[in-house]
């Protein structure tokens, strides 16, 4: 699709400082270690991801959907249904699809130890939502490409899927006050920020909740909500148990953690 890439990064920037700003001037919670050094550590990643996609694959989402289109692939394409309403089936669904692979990567244990960098930061804000292992992101861009390919997802949809995902997941991870009641009426339509925050507190149980990045609806449906975490969020810890030393949390670190490191007991499938 044309302008794609200017199109994505655009949103990216735009959200980017719009929420930077926002958690100077509104932050919901004091951070415990130092921002400039979590910012480079993770910021670092964030550039080291695109690479490891132009590296790996010939074709991504958009692209693979435009191909998906022109050669009448995948379910949606064999359905007689107005155009908007496909678009409109095709991000929901991908979003079930991202709701389920994030399951699936605290439910087994390879998988695990991919997604455990994303939660070993000690602290959670905008650039925890960007904080992912190249590997991580390899994997989960092969799911998104399966799920795009079959549904026969519109173009159109999975550029705004893929704008929405970006941008959802660095609002729900920012560190931003929002009011009670702002954040009462955002859960029935978005992932908020104090939704999200509990699925990265330190207590297992907790951990293996509210699992969403864009909708909220599938925690509901599917039993993993949880509504706020036990200890409130001023005094929740943030992070896992095994992963408490800031000087073992540097990039070189981070990149060897899923080889190297303590998987704890966070899977879902040693409960």
């Amino acid at each position: 699709m044309k302008d794609e890439r200017a199109i994505r990064f655009g949103f990216f920037l735009a959200v980017f400082v719009v929420l930077a700003f926002v958690e100077i001037m509104a932050p919901k919670r004091t951070l415990s270690t130092s921002k400039r050094r979590r910012w480079v550590a993770n910021l670092s990643i964030v550039a080291l991801n695109p690479l490891s996609l132009l590296l790996v694959f010939p074709i991504l989402p958009v692209g693979l959907a435009v191909v998906a289109s022109e050669q009448n692939w995948g379910l949606l394409n064999q359905l007689a249904t107005p155009a908007w309403l496909k678009v409109i089936i095709a991000v929901v669904l991908l979003d079930l699809a991202v709701y389920v692979q994030h399951v699936m990567h605290h439910a087994i244990p390879l998988l695990w130890r991919l997604h455990m960098m994303h939660h070993a930061d000690l602290d959670i804000d905008m650039t925890t939502g960007l904080r992912f292992h190249p590997i991580e992101i390899v994997v989960s861009m092969i799911i998104k490409l399966t799920a795009v390919a079959a549904l026969g997802a519109p173009p159109l949809a999975v550029l705004i899927f893929e704008v929405a995902l970006n941008a959802t997941s660095m609002f729900n991870h920012s560190n931003i006050n929002l009011p009670l009641r702002v954040d009462r009426i955002l859960r029935f339509f978005v992932v908020t920020p104090d939704m999200h925050r509990v699925h990265h507190s330190v207590i297992i149980r907790e951990t293996n909740s509210n699992y969403g990045f864009n909708l909220p609806w599938w925690d509901r449906l599917f039993g993993t909500y949880k509504d706020q975490p036990d200890k409130g969020h001023m005094k929740m810890t943030i992070g896992l148990a095994q992963f408490r030393d800031l000087q073992k949390l540097t990039l070189p670190r981070l990149l060897i953690l899923p080889f190297v490191g303590d998987p704890g007991r966070v899977p879902i499938n040693r409960h």
